[in-house]
C-alpha cells in the first residue's frame, strides 16, 4: 500500500474502518456513520476540522493531538465511502515531492 510506520498506522486504520463499514449500526460507529451516507460522513468531517482547527488556536497540544485523531479517522471514513485508498493520497503526494507548492497550486489554477 504505503511505505514508512506512519503510513503503516494509516492503513492499519483504513482497514480497520473497512471491516466494519458493513457491521449493525447499532453497534458500530464506522457502520452507522456509512449507514447515514455521504452527506453525514462529509459533515461529521467538518465538524472534526473545525474543532481542530479551534484546538490549534488554544495552544492545547493534548486537545489537538485528540481531534488531530477524530478528523484523521473521519477523513479516512470519507477516503472509503469514496473508494479512495491511502495509497492514492500518498502517490498523490509522492507526484507533488520536490514541487514548489506555490507553483503546484498555480498549475491547478486555483
Amino acid at each position: 500500500m504505503t511505505s514508512g510506520p506512519e503510513s503503516a498506522s494509516l492503513d492499519r486504520l483504513y482497514a480497520i474502518i473497512a471491516s466494519r463499514c458493513g457491521a449493525d449500526p447499532a453497534s458500530s460507529y464506522t457502520a452507522k456513520l456509512f449507514s447515514e451516507g455521504r452527506e453525514r460522513i462529509v459533515k461529521k468531517f467538518g465538524e472534526e476540522a473545525v474543532e481542530t482547527v479551534l484546538a490549534g488556536m488554544t495552544g492545547d497540544n493534548g486537545r489537538l493531538i485528540a481531534e488531530s485523531a477524530d478528523v484523521l479517522y473521519h477523513l479516512l471514513v470519507l477516503w472509503l465511502f469514496a473508494g479512495v485508498t491511502p495509497a492514492d493520497v500518498m502517490a498523490e503526494l509522492a507526484r507533488r515531492e520536490g514541487a514548489s507548492g506555490i507553483a503546484e497550486k498555480l498549475a491547478r489554477g486555483s
